[in-house]
């Protein structure tokens, strides 16, 4: 194992060992609590762009699972068509691993896939950073190649205009209710989870004008980075939503995590960046107005400002963490969304009814 250096912007090193791709590689350095879910987490696009520090100590010791495909495109076991973090940063790398599905080490599927990874790092004392100080840009330098010092910028990148789909994407043609899928970097457990319902989705690029197709429900999916670089996606949706507040019989929508920040903004919301942001499958959420809480996988550094909510909009769920606006939703007419995935894959399911809610609109 070769002998890497994390550099992070405020000037704080860590030093650890490589076991992933060999190659100096830059980018935003975040952290995820949650104990499982390394191959979901690291297919997942809303990563594109940052570097991610596991806090649960050992991983690899289940492998990885085979990346195969459904017939229609969809990853059996991934969340998308590769890897998108830019590396993998723990504690204690397991090169020895045994499940009933593993197909192959972690090591040799980032090596790969051209990932950098570290081992060997004190990741509480860089998670504890983290936290105190936010979210940083970070270098992973081989400390035998001082000469290549990688930069990378994370602010103001529109990540979700790379890892969105380049073309028009259709599933289950001619069965059931047809949904508009806006694809700023969808899971594909979205997919899965809409598919098994037994509807059609229609799925477009995130700039997509989608107003002038038909269809009968429209979904938001997530997404990486600031949503204050996809006006486009913005000014789509706002159109969308004039049409429908004149129509006898509104079409529903239905948005996750990007998703509900993009509704935010195109009802006039604000959207911030939060200190370092939720990462975990055990995030605590609550109806708002009620004593009905559930707990939550969640994978994102923006949030909806709750005070700069417009009239006829209401928040839907709060985070019970830190009181940050977990969704929001009309007080009248069929559209909510929520911050986090009830998708999950992994973590927790407790809110998967809510893609029967918006199916049942339709």
């Amino acid at each position: 194992m070769r002998k890497v250096t994390l550099r992070l912007s405020d000037g704080t090193s860590f030093h650890g060992f490589s076991f992933g791709y060999e190659q100096p590689v830059a980018g935003e350095v975040v952290f995820n609590t949650a104990m499982t879910g390394y191959p979901e987490c690291l297919t997942d696009p809303s990563y594109a762009g940052q570097m991610m520090v596991l806090t649960f100590p050992l991983v690899g010791n289940y492998g990885v699972p085979p990346f195969t495909f459904a017939a229609n495109g969809v990853a059996d076991y991934m969340e998308g068509d590769h890897i998108y973090a830019s590396a993998l940063i723990v504690s204690d790398y397991s090169d020895t691993y045994s499940h009933w599905n593993a197909h192959e080490s972690l090591a040799e599927w980032l090596q790969r896939e051209h990932v950098p990874a570290v081992t060997g790092i004190d990741t509480r004392a860089l998670t504890k950073r983290l936290r105190e100080q936010g979210v940083m840009m970070g270098q992973i330098i081989f400390d035998d190649m001082p000469a290549q010092i990688p930069s990378a910028t994370y602010g103001g990148v529109n990540y979700v205009g790379q890892v969105s789909c380049k073309s028009i994407i259709r599933y289950n043609e001619g069965v059931g209710k047809r949904v508009l899928l806006l694809d700023c970097g969808v899971k594909h457990n979205i997919l899965r989870c809409l598919l098994q319902r037994g509807v059609e989705i229609i799925r477009v690029p995130w700039d997509y004008d989608f107003n002038s197709l038909d269809f009968d429900g429209l979904f938001l999916s997530n997404g990486p980075g600031d949503p204050n670089t996809c006006d486009l996606a913005v000014q789509h949706i706002r159109t969308f939503l004039a049409r429908e507040k004149q129509s006898a019989k509104p079409r529903p929508l239905m948005g996750i995590c990007m998703g509900n920040q993009l509704l935010g903004k195109a009802v006039g919301a604000t959207v911030y960046k939060l200190k370092y942001g939720h990462r975990s499958h055990n995030q605590p959420v609550r109806i708002v107005g009620t004593d009905r809480c559930f707990i939550t996988s969640q994978n994102h550094g923006y949030a909806v400002r709750t005070d700069t909510i417009q009239d006829g909009w209401k928040p839907y769920f709060v985070n019970m963490n830190d009181g940050s606006n977990e969704g929001i939703r009309h007080e009248k007419l069929p559209f909510f969304s929520v911050q986090f995935h009830p998708e999950a894959a992994s973590g927790p399911t407790d809110t998967q009814f809510l893609f029967d809610e918006f199916v049942g609109l339709l």
